[in-house]
């Protein structure tokens, strides 16, 4: 592996353990160099050859590489044909743009509890969410693999095969995790399971390429339509041209400088710079998911002993969590200590950790999709969570420094 090259120390001489960080070597700023003395800055060939490798990873049969994981969600609901009128269905606890993505395009949110020890929303929830309301008007369900570990997609597929309800996963925590159906082991975004499953590779994600995100799935229709949005809704493809005068020369030659626009489109192009750097990372992807999951064994074994005061979210079926965030779900109200307290306590020992998520239906642009009483589960997740560091370069005496270190503040 090559010489690391980030890791910044405090000034006590214990570093700074943030909650989540990106690595990169030296392999990974050679091919962001080599990208920059190419012929391409912006889209080239970098992009299909990260996107080949991604399908590799997913075992996914097409892909489409994007600026970041929102325009993923983004395209992922415009290409279901998601509209005015339309409902989608996205669990509580999750990131915001899991939700304002299909307010983008005119749908209305409707969302569903989760369960309290592990922030997933479960195939009961989805039946009672739907249960909610007009099961015609239903397009979607957004399945969100909390933290880095996937929730019961066979199940789930089941129910929104009844309804015909279209599936996205937003795996933006989990890419590089497994899990056990039915028969066999299935990579996150397969798409076994859902329509389109979504990623992002922000610098606190297992991969990272600054900003970057992709759109998976087996339909090559659909893909084709996300890499035309993406691009301003525009085509070089002759065999789509209406203006025929003007796309071919009078030997019936394509003009050489033509393309169309077909319908309104965005600039959610991802350059070659960044694909570079995500093709590096995504060769790594094994010994980063290891190394993390690792991590968070060291951290569940630690944390065993100490009853609900403190405890791991628990694992949900038989799977293999490619883990993005570590959380610690700890009763404050039993230690008689704020969140913000203990986060404030533990900043003052260079260890920062962060809440994730706030739940959606209390932000102010959701207001109307639910009162906090329907969701009990949420409510008792928020109430607990706090998200200790979790990130590559992270020693297994670092989890015990954060571990030590936690239970001195709470006063165990």
């Amino acid at each position: 592996m090559a010489e690391k090259v980030n890791s910044p120390e405090s000034e006590n001489g214990d570093r700074l353990l943030p909650y989540g960080r990106q690595y990169i070597d030296d392999d990974d700023i050679d091919a962001v160099v080599s990208a920059l003395r190419s012929d391409y800055l912006t889209t080239g060939p970098l992009v299909a050859k990260f996107e080949h490798k991604i399908c590799e990873i997913t075992g996914a049969t097409h892909a489409a590489a994007v600026s970041n994981g929102t325009a993923a969600l983004h395209l992922a609901y415009l290409s279901l044909g998601i509209g005015e009128g339309d409902i989608v269905i996205v669990p509580s606890i999750t990131f915001l743009s899991s939700a304002y993505t299909a307010m983008l395009v005119g749908a209305e949110i409707v969302f569903s509890d989760v369960d309290s020890k592990t922030g997933l929303m479960t195939a009961n929830h989805l039946r009672n969410a739907i249960s909610q309301c007009d099961p015609e008007r239903i397009k979607a369900v957004c399945v969100v693999h909390l933290n880095g570990q996937c929730a019961d997609m066979a199940e789930i597929w089941d129910i929104a095969k009844q309804y015909n309800i279209r599936v996205v996963e937003d795996a933006c925590h989990a890419i590089g995790g497994k899990y056990k159906d039915r028969t066999c082991w299935e990579n996150v975004g397969s798409c076994k399971y859902s329509d389109l499953t979504v990623f992002s590779f922000h610098p606190v994600k297992t991969i990272a390429m600054g900003e970057g995100g992709a759109v998976v799935g087996r339909c090559g229709e659909r893909l084709e339509r996300i890499r035309s949005l993406r691009n301003h809704g525009m085509t070089r493809d002759v065999g789509k041209f209406t203006d025929r005068s003007q796309a071919f020369s009078s030997t019936g030659v394509a003009n050489p400088w033509y393309y169309e626009q077909h319908e309104l489109g965005y600039n959610y192009r991802v350059p070659d710079i960044l694909c570079a750097l995500g093709i590096s990372q995504l060769s790594k992807i094994d010994m980063f998911v290891k190394k993390r999951r690792d991590l968070v064994d060291c951290y569940r074994r630690m944390l065993g002993c100490y009853g609900d005061v403190l405890q791991s979210t628990q694992i949900f079926g038989v799977q293999k969590p490619a883990w993005h965030l570590y959380v610690c779900l700890i009763d404050f109200e039993k230690i008689r200590i704020s969140r913000a307290d203990v986060m404030e306590r533990l900043r003052k020992k260079n260890i920062l950790t962060n809440v994730h998520y706030i739940p959606l239906y209390r932000q102010p642009v959701f207001s109307g999709c639910g009162d906090i009483a329907e969701f009990p589960g949420a409510e008792a997740y928020y109430a607990q969570c706090l998200s200790l560091p979790l990130f590559f370069d992270m020693e297994e005496r670092e989890v015990e420094r954060v571990v030590n270190s936690l239970v001195e503040v709470v006063n165990l």
